[in-house]
């Protein structure tokens, strides 16, 4: 494994075997890995196969095939070694419900030899006043926020992070983010999945989309954005122009539509040659193009480009 990789994943493979209808082939030869001290997203719609990923790098489940890596040791034979320096933020689970939440996070840094301090952690998430709250009448967004705790009380070099800000409101979501952001400044590897576009946007510096078990693309979240259908130019002028006079007008490989009324987007190799191309034609056909502006593609763009579908929760 390179030495600047916290997690290599090569041909990995695993299928489930239902009681009753087809195998299903959940992990499908798919390969990624995530650099040391970044933040990688995994992104993908349920049924993906990112859970199964990441549960197998967390040493949770045994692949059919392929091999896992995780700062250079295996997750399931090197498991007691692993375990000190590798964090998990799970989804639900592993917390007794009449423990109260400080109690909870004190006892899990109990078992590590170097913890951050228990108060200013569950500060630093915002659980200081529900500290003596019992797990079960904590909400699932305070549940949310001790996960993350309890993931990172005891210093670990590497962080798996479950949907980190699902059913966060607005300051915790931006909260964690910046948690999220200080744990890359010193040095901590993320691996993250989330259904969220603007969080994988703001918070990683490589992006893994997974559809049916396998790798569709990579990148970082500017490579992606700009591959393919590089952007588009937008602007609004009189409803009605006619589009197909505008195509001839404009480079090979550019396309234009109108939708809704009144409102004018040219997809193609947006540069300075696209821009004077489309004020000339206006110029020339007297159209006042108001409000022009040239319009990256998103993350879900080319998640849907590369599927046909929308990123489903």
């Amino acid at each position: 494994m390179a030495q600047d990789l916290a997690v290599e994943v090569t041909d990995l493979v695993k299928t489930y075997w239902p009681r009753s209808g087809q195998p299903l082939r959940a992990v499908d030869d798919l390969s990624l890995t995530a650099s040391t001290g970044s933040v990688t997203a995994l992104l993908g719609p349920n049924g993906a196969g990112k859970t199964t990923t990441i549960e197998i790098c967390e040493g949770f489940r045994q692949p059919d095939s392929g091999s896992v890596r995780i700062l250079g040791l295996d997750p399931r034979r090197d498991a007691s070694a692993l375990r000190p320096r590798v964090g998990v933020m799970l989804q639900a689970g592993g917390v007794y419900p009449g423990a109260r939440a400080g109690e909870m996070l004190a006892l899990l840094a109990a078992h590590h030899r170097h913890p951050l301090d228990v108060e200013v952690l569950l500060s630093r998430v915002g659980m200081s006043e529900s500290a003596r709250t019992p797990y079960r009448r904590l909400s699932g967004g305070q549940r949310q926020r001790l996960s993350l705790a309890m993931a990172l009380v005891g210093r670990p070099e590497l962080v798996f992070l479950d949907e980190p800000t699902a059913g966060l409101d607005v300051q915790a979501r931006r909260a964690t983010w910046e948690l999220v952001e200080e744990l890359r400044v010193s040095g901590v590897t993320v691996v993250l999945s989330t259904h969220a576009m603007d969080e994988a946007e703001r918070l990683a510096d490589h992006v893994v989309i997974v559809d049916r078990g396998r790798v569709l693309a990579t990148g970082s979240p500017a490579e992606l954005t700009r591959g393919g259908a590089e952007g588009q130019l937008c602007f609004r002028a009189p409803a009605g122009l006619d589009v197909d006079r505008l195509v001839l007008a404009l480079p090979d490989g550019t396309a234009a539509q109108e939708g809704p009324a009144g409102r004018y987007v040219v997809r193609g190799d947006v540069d300075p040659h696209l821009l004077a191309a489309v004020t000339a034609w206006c110029a020339n056909n007297g159209v006042l193009a108001e409000d022009l502006r040239m319009e990256q593609r998103s993350l879900e763009d080319v998640f849907v480009d590369l599927t046909g579908s929308g990123l489903r929760p």
